[in-house]
C-alpha cells in the first residue's frame, strides 16, 4: 500500500504560536484516497533540519507531503533547502504561475515587486503544480529509486490552510497517476458511559479474536465517550465492509445500549435523531455546567424543532423563584443533592412545557461546599415516565468537570428517552 508522511515546517507551529490543521486535513485527504498515511512531522525554520527530516521521510514513505515555509519573505527557507535536497543547480521563472502572481497583486490593487516575482522562481529539479489560490507555486519533486531505494515523491504545498488545502486534490490526483491506490475501510461505533480501560477488558475477548487484517482503535474523548473505530487497508471495499459489519454485530451484543451511534458522532446529535419528526421537546436547567448542555444541544442544525430553553440557574435565588425548587428541600438537603437535581428537572419541564428535560447541580471545582467532594454532578431527567437522578464524581480539573457532566447528562437523558419510546 502507497504510504505517506505529512510534513509542517515552521517555528510558529512549534512554539504554538498557531494549530496545525493542515496535517489532519491533508491525512483524512489521502485516507479517503486509498494513501496511508504513516507519519506526521512539525519541522522547524533551520535549513539542515529541514533537509536532513525531509530526507528520512522520504527514505521511508513513497510520498511526502510539506506545507510551509514558501512566502516571499527571508524567514522562508524551504524551497532553498529543497533545492539543496534534490540536487538542483539553478531556478527557472515558471511562467504560469507569474501570471498567477500578477492577477492576485492585480486584483488587491497592488505592485508586483521582485519578491513577488520571485516566488514563480522553482527549483530546476521540480516539476510545477499552479497555485491559483495564492502565489507560492505547488512544487513536486520526484526521486529515482537510486536515490532512496525507492521511487519516492516530494509535494512542497503553502502553509496558508486555504491554499494548501486548496491544492490537495490536484495533489491526489497526481499521485493516483504514479502510484497504486487501495481501498481503506474504516468504521466506527461511539460507546459512552465506561473508561477506557474497562471498555478493553470487556470486548477483550471480541478483540482477541478479530481477524488479523483488523485494526481496532480506541479514541477516547470528554465529550463524547469512546470511540471504538475498525480499520482493513487493502482489500475490495464491498467485501470488507461486510467483514466489519459482521464483527461490529458481535460488539453490539456485549456492549448493548452503551453505544449510542454506529459512525463518528456525538451525543447532542443522537439526542437530535431521537427527537426530530416525534412532535417531542426538550428543555435544560443547568447550574453547574453553565449553559454548556444548551450550547452542545443547539449546536445541532434544527435544534429548534425540539428543544424549547434553558434556564442557568447559578443562583439558588433563580433555583427557587424560577425554576420552583422549594426552599426546603435546599434547606434540608442542600444545593447538591438528588432532590434539588429532581425538582430544577421538573421545574423547567412545568416552566416549559417540554416533553423531557434534564438539569445538573453540582461542584465543578476547585472549591467545595463542605459536604460534597469536588467534581460531584447530581442530574436530574424529567419525561413522561417520571424523574429519575444520577450522580457522579470527577477528578479533573474545573473545565474538564464541566464537560464531564455535560456529556453524562446528555447520556442519561438519551438513555431515558430510548426507554421511554420503548415502554
Amino acid at each position: 500500500m502507497t504510504q505517506a508522511s505529512v510534513c509542517t515546517i515552521g517555528d510558529e507551529i512549534l512554539i504554538g504560536q498557531i494549530v496545525d490543521t493542515n496535517s489532519s486535513r491533508i491525512s483524512q485527504a489521502l485516507n479517503i484516497a486509498g494513501i496511508r498515511v504513516k507519519r506526521m512531522l512539525s519541522i522547524g525554520d533551520e535549513r539542515k533540519e529541514i533537509i536532513d527530516s525531509l530526507r528520512e521521510e522520504l527514505e521511508i514513505n513513497d510520498i511526502v507531503i510539506s506545507t510551509g515555509g514558501l512566502g516571499p519573505t527571508k524567514d522562508d527557507i524551504t524551497k532553498s533547502a529543497l533545492a539543496t535536497l534534490s540536487g538542483s543547480r539553478k531556478y527557472v521563472e515558471n511562467e504560469t504561475q507569474l501570471a498567477i502572481i500578477h492577477r492576485i497583486l492585480s486584483s488587491r490593487g497592488l505592485d508586483v515587486l521582485d519578491i513577488n516575482r520571485a516566488q514563480a522562481m522553482v527549483p530546476d529539479t521540480c516539476e510545477v503544480i499552479p497555485n491559483n489560490l495564492g502565489t507560492a507555486p505547488i512544487m513536486v519533486f520526484r526521486f529515482e529509486e537510486k536515490v532512496f531505494g525507492h521511487p519516492a515523491t516530494l509535494y512542497a504545498l503553502p502553509g496558508v490552510p486555504f491554499e494548501a488545502l486548496g491544492a490537495v486534490p490536484a495533489v491526489i490526483d497526481d499521485i493516483k497517476a504514479h502510484y497504486p491506490v487501495e481501498d481503506i475501510y474504516h468504521k466506527s461505533v461511539m460507546t459512552y458511559g465506561m473508561a477506557e480501560s474497562a471498555l478493553s477488558k470487556l470486548i477483550e475477548p471480541w478483540e482477541t479474536a478479530l481477524p488479523a487484517d483488523m485494526h481496532l482503535a480506541y479514541l477516547p474523548n470528554q465529550l463524547t465517550g469512546v470511540r471504538l473505530r475498525l480499520s482493513i487497508y487493502g482489500g475490495e471495499k464491498e467485501k470488507e465492509e461486510t467483514r466489519i459489519e459482521a464483527e461490529l454485530k458481535k460488539l453490539e451484543a456485549i456492549l448493548g445500549d452503551k453505544i449510542y451511534s454506529d459512525s463518528d458522532d456525538n451525543l447532542q446529535n443522537t439526542i437530535g435523531r431521537l427527537l426530530k419528526g416525534t412532535g417531542k421537546t426538550l428543555s435544560a436547567a443547568e447550574s453547574c455546567t453553565g449553559g454548556e448542555i444548551a450550547s452542545l444541544i443547539t449546536s445541532i442544525p434544527g435544534a429548534s424543532e425540539y428543544f424549547l430553553g434553558s434556564v442557568t440557574s447559578y443562583a439558588i435565588s433563580v433555583k427557587e423563584s424560577v425554576l420552583g425548587v422549594n426552599p426546603a428541600t435546599i434547606e434540608k438537603c442542600g444545593v447538591v443533592s438528588r432532590e434539588v437535581a429532581a425538582e430544577m428537572a421538573e421545574g423547567v419541564r412545568n416552566l416549559t412545557g417540554s416533553t423531557y428535560s434534564v438539569a445538573t447541580t453540582g461542584l465543578a471545582g476547585p472549591l467545595g461546599d463542605g459536604v460534597n467532594r469536588v467534581g460531584t454532578v447530581w442530574i436530574g431527567v424529567s419525561g413522561p415516565s417520571g424523574t429519575k437522578t444520577l450522580t457522579k464524581n470527577y477528578q479533573n480539573d474545573r473545565m474538564r468537570n464541566i464537560e464531564r457532566f455535560s456529556a453524562t447528562a446528555l447520556d442519561f437523558l438519551r438513555q431515558y428517552i430510548l426507554n421511554d419510546s420503548s415502554s
